[in-house]
């Protein structure tokens, strides 16, 4: 008998004692139709809402629905192990060391108070010359055509904007997803496919498969394969891309060709060294680069290689122990330790300086367990006299002097000089440069990461629960190597052998460990660029393209089953329109030692708080141990689903889809599509939502301009599918530094004013532009000009210095004599005398005119140039503030299909490097490469 209930009918399983992730059913089988109604009674229901937006803009009142208790279902706080020393900075504001989830509550009493609280909470650009806050109303960002916010006097609310914006794209959805299947429908019976239906289509290879979608969003009248509208659909492909494929063939064939006769032309009747030609052939080999999305022999079938050749993996060096004089203190007084135990206590001394982490009452107790035990196996800590000392408490342990040594390394590592750097990077390269390539079915292909992790204490992300821990050293008997039969195993190191050797032709990993804290698996696997891993990029976003055939039929199912009278069917279809609506994440069931994340089917009563007519409130740890909180409104009909999901005798700690797992919906939404999964919605909207962005969007003007319409856009598909972050640390910072920089280029605008004043004195009289141009911009207070002639001064002196180092370390290499420090001090005596034409320019009010024959048309060509840099940096202000809430990175990295971004660079001429760095160029490679202008998601 199977221990899983997932293959028995939701509506059909037993409700006594039957338990779904571990927790016995305690809401009804089905639903009274009396208890419908009263909820009805209770609030009453409202017209069908709009999809959802997060409407996260006020404070949380009183809920006079759910009563919370204490806790929230939040873990109570525990006492500081304190070991009386701190070592962060004393100008740290203390609520950035408090973990997310302690930030921000949900008060009974009292409202949170929305308003900026002082100067400091401001965004930059709405701050006066004198730094006090300007009014400024928490208004969305006013753009053009992909505005996303409220324009100046608009009296339409944010969310209710963006919801009817978000109506329209689904209804272009739902009809887009009736076009394509009308069109499938219109092929000749004889023309479909005969396979049988398939629970996946991953054992198909991709580019293998025929072209069976439209190319223009479901508009195209190309007439593929045939199939029924019904749940149970048969494999489709998702591809849609031959005709370029094609193209790009045909053109590469032609250039090919012509560029044979062009060599032939040029070499006839010449002598060719047998050098040259080996050369030329290694160069024409590099530049037959492998498209393996044109290739149609590759695809993501079950063998993924036939010969396979690596060196296997880099090792850390091994612990070098700290000097006789650097030692743990106990109590005050120094300990030894063996080296085991010593390496263990520099993983927490080296990094005092990371407050967050050190200073984390869970980190403390997880390092101080794991520490007592390793003394325990090693022998335990001695004093100086060789007695036995008993590490008890961590308040007495004081690990400074272990930081200092550390820290004074990294000190010195940072003060050499480039060559010594270049140096040492160069004579690594050389150590790790068999590792770096493997021969993947006779193809040179890069690996990603193939150093094995180096021993520390295990972090984590958000409030994990076993945030320092140790993660030990991995020996090679731990490690399995996955190479080819034929190819020479790499040797393990001296005294060493591998855990295993194998040939697993249908893995893509080379080779694999288990480490100790989560008890996961470690892959060596290729690196980004890779065909493999490209593969699985583009199959992802295929999935979410074929998804668009369908997502109406979904949507109304769910729609009317939000009704259905079985609660395990009324669970399900809410929890897909939240999946859909709110980009929540399925969740899966964790266990006792793993982080105690969320997901929808995994919500618990205390995540869930309702607030009448129809407002939701999410608070609970999300993926990596990320606090997710977000208010958004939802349709009436959900709302009354979800009182009667929280219904008595329901409370803490019980869950709200109790007739719901992951596994179950997912193979509940497989019936639509194969390997349809809960996380495709979120690359799907994302995707469309972009799509129909792009469609209507005209960008215009320059780079700059079109560089932001992107981000614009990017932003309002991020707010539309919920893809939030929390503001960084270092926001504020970086925005005041941004803001300097302005004010930096428009103080450099009004000397060059000054100096056009200085060739001609009657300028002012005559300009058509009046007096007022010539006047101080109200920014700039004679206060912040000082300060920033200093830094002008001191950056001019930094400058100076770091050449004549950089010339002497080029001499020094070269061999020639070194410039005495003499020569760095007459150079420096541009910046003083910079410093006193500041001096005089504040004095007498006037700047002389700089430069060699300086002319009043030279001087516009620079304010010119100033405008320009003034405007381009003030939209990168703009963009950092209005992103800062906003995760476009997410969005656009992991959700957002990357030929959209193609499509974008392409159409309005916007370098491709703008959007991708190059590591995503290399990661998204095929997509560079596989799309124009004209194609649409």
């Amino acid at each position: 008998m199977s221990s899983s209930d997932d293959d028995v009918p939701l509506a059909g399983r037993n409700t006594n004692g039957i338990k779904t992730n571990g927790n016995v059913h305690k809401s009804a089988n089905i639903i009274p139709k009396s208890l419908d109604k009263a909820m009805d009674v209770a609030n009453k229901p409202l017209k069908h809402a709009a999809p959802g937006i997060s409407i996260r803009n006020g404070p949380v009142e009183v809920m006079d629905v759910d009563h919370q208790s204490g806790t929230n279902g939040k873990r109570k706080g525990r006492a500081s192990m304190n070991n009386g020393v701190s070592y962060k900075d004393a100008t740290d504001d203390s609520e950035e060391d408090k973990p997310l989830s302690k930030r921000r509550r949900v008060s009974k009493n009292k409202p949170r108070d929305d308003s900026l609280s002082g100067s400091d909470e401001a965004p930059l650009v709405s701050k006066n010359a004198k730094g006090k806050a300007i009014a400024v109303g928490k208004k969305p960002p006013n753009i053009k055509e992909t505005s996303i916010g409220e324009s100046e006097g608009s009296d339409v609310p944010l969310q209710e904007k963006l919801a009817k914006e978000k109506a329209v794209i689904e209804q272009r959805a739902a009809k887009e997803a009736k076009a394509i299947r009308k069109d499938e429908a219109k092929v000749p019976t004889k023309k479909r496919s005969k396979k049988p239906d398939s629970d996946d289509d991953d054992d198909e290879p991709l580019v293998k498969k025929k072209d069976t979608r439209p190319q223009t969003n479901g508009l195209s009248k190309a007439t593929p394969k045939a199939g029924k509208a019904t749940k149970a659909v048969k494999k489709e492909d998702s591809g849609g891309d031959d005709h370029l494929v094609k193209s790009s063939r045909a053109k590469k064939q032609n250039d090919t060709k012509a560029a044979q006769s062009k060599v032939k032309k040029e070499t006839r009747g010449k002598s060719v060294k047998k050098e040259d030609t080996e050369q030329d052939q290694e160069a024409e080999e590099e530049e037959e680069e492998y498209r393996w999305w044109e290739d149609p022999t590759k695809g993501d079938g079950t063998t993924k290689w036939t010969t396979l050749e690596h060196a296997g993996v880099v090792f850390p060096p091994p612990y070098e122990p700290l000097p006789r004089n650097i030692q743990l203190l106990y109590d005050g007084r120094p300990v030894s330790l063996t080296p085991e135990a010593e390496e263990v206590a520099t993983f927490f001394g080296s990094m005092l300086n990371s407050t967050h982490n050190v200073e984390n009452p869970t980190f403390q107790k997880n390092f101080f367990a794991d520490f007592q035990e390793i003394l325990k196996k090693t022998g335990g800590a001695k004093d100086k006299d060789g007695s036995k000392v008993e590490i008890k408490e961590f308040a007495k342990c004081d690990f400074k002097p272990i930081f200092e040594y550390f820290d004074a390394q990294r000190a010195e590592k940072k003060a050499l000089s480039s060559a010594e750097k270049k140096q040492i990077k160069a004579e690594k390269d050389v150590v790790e440069a068999p590792y770096m390539y493997c021969m993947w079915d006779g193809r040179k292909q890069k690996v990603g990461n193939f150093r094995v992790e180096p021993p520390g204490l295990f972090r984590g992300r958000g409030e994990h629960p076993k945030t320092g821990r140790v993660k030990k050293r991995v020996k090679p008997e731990q490690i399995t190597i996955n190479i080819g039969k034929e190819a020479k195993v790499p040797a393990a190191p001296e005294g060493h052998q591998w855990k295993e050797v194998k040939h697993d032709q249908e893995g893509t990993w080379l080779a694999m460990w288990q480490e100790n804290i989560n008890n996961a698996y470690k892959y060596v696997m290729l690196a980004a660029n890779s065909d493999v891993k490209g593969q699985s990029d583009y199959k992802k976003f295929e999935k979410a393209r074929e998804l668009k055939k369908h997502i109406d039929r979904i949507r109304e199912d769910y729609t009317l089953e939000l009704k259905d009278e079985v609660m395990a069917n009324r669970q399900r279809a809410t929890a897909v329109y939240l999946i859909d609506k709110f980009a929540l994440r399925a969740g899966n069931e964790k266990g006792d030692e793993e982080a105690d994340t969320v997901g929808c089917c995994s919500l618990k009563f205390e995540h869930v708080t309702l607030q009448p007519p129809n407002t939701v409130i999410f608070d609970f740890l999300g993926k990596d141990s990320i606090r997710f909180y977000d208010e958004v409104q939802v349709d009436p009909q959900v709302f009354k689903n979800l009182k009667i999901f929280k219904k008595a005798p329901k409370s803490e700690g019980d869950e709200i889809f109790d007739r719901l797992t992951t596994t179950s919906l997912n193979k509940h939404l497989s019936n639509y599509m194969p390997g349809l999964t809960a996380k495709v919605f979120r690359t799907y909207n994302a995707s469309y939502t972009m799509s129909s962005v792009l469609r209507e969007l005209k960008s215009e003007g320059s780079i700059a301009e079109k560089i932001k319409d992107y981000n614009d856009a990017n932003r309002k598909v991020a707010i539309l599918c919920n893809h939030k972050r929390t503001v960084t640390a270092g926001h504020g910072a970086q925005m005041e530094k941004l803001g300097d920089r302005i004010k930096g280029l428009k103080y450099q605008k009004w000397r060059v004013k000054q100096m056009m004043l200085d060739l001609d004195p009657k300028l002012k009289k005559k300009d058509k532009r009046g007096s007022e141009f010539y006047e101080l911009d109200d920014e700039l207070d004679q206060e912040w000009i000082s300060e920033h002639q200093k830094y002008l001064v001191e950056e001019q002196r930094q400058k100076i210095e770091k050449k004549f180092a950089k010339e002497n370390e080029k001499r020094k290499a070269e061999g020639e004599k070194e410039m005495k420090h003499k020569e760095l001090e007459n150079r420096l005596d541009v910046a003083d005398e910079l410093a006193q034409k500041f001096k005089k320019e504040n004095k007498t009010g006037k700047v002389e005119a700089e430069g060699r024959g300086p002319t009043v048309e030279r001087l516009e060509q620079q304010l010119e140039k100033l405008d320009q840099r003034i405007q381009n940096m003030s939209y990168q202000a703009e963009d950092k503030e209005n992103n800062k809430e906003v995760a476009l990175g997410t969005s656009k990295i992991n959700y957002i299909d990357p030929r959209l971004t193609v499509v974008f660079s392409k159409k309005f001429n916007v370098p491709i490097e703008k959007f991708f760095s190059k590591t995503l160029r290399e990661k998204f490679d095929w997509a560079v490469k596989s799309v124009d202008e004209d194609w649409e998601f």
